[in-house]
């Protein structure tokens, strides 16, 4: 289990906050969605996650259990039971080559004034890959101690592991890396671990936001282009949503399947929502079940 909540730290790597569609209507505050037509015998589901909250924020609706109940499979991003893909996850917070070198020195004292604030050094994290050094920014916008942290994927991968569904993923390790890679370098991460404060107010924002199914509050809170600009968010979400897209279809029509994937990807122009219904698949919220 300890790997397992290893992994749901990685996971913050991809930035798959919660996040929906500017003109989506009330009755679409929904994080969970009923997938139909199109030829399925049975209807699948997909939910957006917020990867890491804190304890007393923590809960999963009991829509969203019910759901992941009736299905035959449960896939994540990335299959975290596939020993493979873990070995992989390991690799991605090491680097070929040490940050200091990549910087000068007056950026190098100015990364570790940063890194202070962080409760670490650049001596200490001088061999991290920027994925890694990214991770720092998204475990201090936690507003509780890491002992009181919950994982949303990780528990429902605990309850699909329990109930004996087939575990799945969308895409591998390798995958992600890339996409991350060509999201954030090292002066972009850095230019974002200088915003630690305010990812802190973000954060809570979201949280709250998250807890009302408030799509809505979501999406406006995102797009805030100090977090993602017009290139982060083409590598980050619309290439992955097309390419899972591509492979959803086959897992709903051999058997009904469960989607849990970062919020950020449902919905907006090229939001899995939308890339569905393009397909010809009835997506619909669901308010209880």
């Amino acid at each position: 289990m300890r790997n397992l909540i290893k992994l749901g730290f990685a996971a913050l790597l991809s930035l798959n906050f919660i996040t929906a569609n500017a003109q989506s209507k009330n009755k679409d505050n929904s994080l969970l969605w009923e997938i139909s037509g199109n030829g399925l015998s049975k209807p699948s589901y997909i939910t957006g996650t917020f990867h890491i909250l804190c304890s007393k924020d923590f809960e999963i609706k009991s829509k969203v259990l019910k759901a992941l109940e009736k299905s035959d499979n449960f896939v994540m991003e990335i299959n975290y039971t596939d020993p493979a893909e873990m070995m992989s996850l390991q690799k991605m917070f090491k680097a070929d080559k040490k940050i200091s070198d990549q910087l000068s020195p007056e950026e190098a004292k100015e990364l570790n004034t940063v890194l202070a604030n962080y409760g670490t050094d650049l001596k200490s994290i001088d061999s991290s890959s920027p994925q890694a050094l990214y991770a720092l920014l998204s475990t201090k916008a936690i507003p509780c101690p890491q002992t009181e942290v919950k994982l949303y994927e990780m528990e429902l991968l605990q309850k699909a592991i329990k109930d004996k569904k087939s575990i799945k993923g969308l895409e591998k390790v390798e995958d992600q890396m890339k996409s991350i890679n060509e999201a954030y370098d090292l002066k972009s991460t850095i230019a974002q671990l200088k915003m630690d404060k305010e990812y802190q107010i973000l954060f809570r924002k979201m949280i709250e936001a998250f807890k009302n199914e408030n799509v809505q509050s979501l999406y406006s809170l995102f797009k805030d282009e100090r977090f993602m600009n017009a290139r982060q968010e083409k590598a980050m979400l619309t290439n992955r949503n097309q390419n899972w897209v591509k492979v959803m279809p086959d897992m709903m029509k051999k058997e009904s399947s469960f989607f849990a994937v970062g919020g950020s990807h449902l919905m907006g122009e090229n939001g899995i929502i939308p890339l569905l219904q393009a397909k010809g698949y009835k997506v619909k919220p669901v308010s209880s079940l």
